[in-house]
């Protein structure tokens, strides 16, 4: 009978060999316990980052879309609205 020759990272799921030094998914190992809580550990990631400036900077053309849908939504909302109270007015 053949043994299990791998085990399942107790931080991302993933198949690793027996005998691995870390998990070839996300990086765990022995050293950091194998959990995501020491995944970033080390890396100095600031804490003044503006999300929306990053954002905008990162995907400009999807940022601005989604604002524009958004109102398009809200105008769209409030046009169905009128229209329903006129519709109602009329039956009355």
């Amino acid at each position: 009978m053949k043994t299990n020759q791998t085990f399942v990272c107790p931080n991302c799921g993933g198949e690793v060999r027996k005998g691995s030094a870390s998990c070839p998914h996300c990086g765990s190992d022995e050293r950091t316990g194998w959990s995501g809580g020491t995944y970033l550990d080390g890396i100095d990631l600031g804490s003044d980052v503006d999300y929306d400036e990053v954002l905008g900077q990162e995907f400009p053309s999807s940022h601005k879309k989604k604002a524009k849908f958004s109102w398009i939504a809200i105008v769209a909302a409030i046009l169905l609205l009128l229209a329903a109270i006129g519709f109602i007015k009329i039956l009355m």
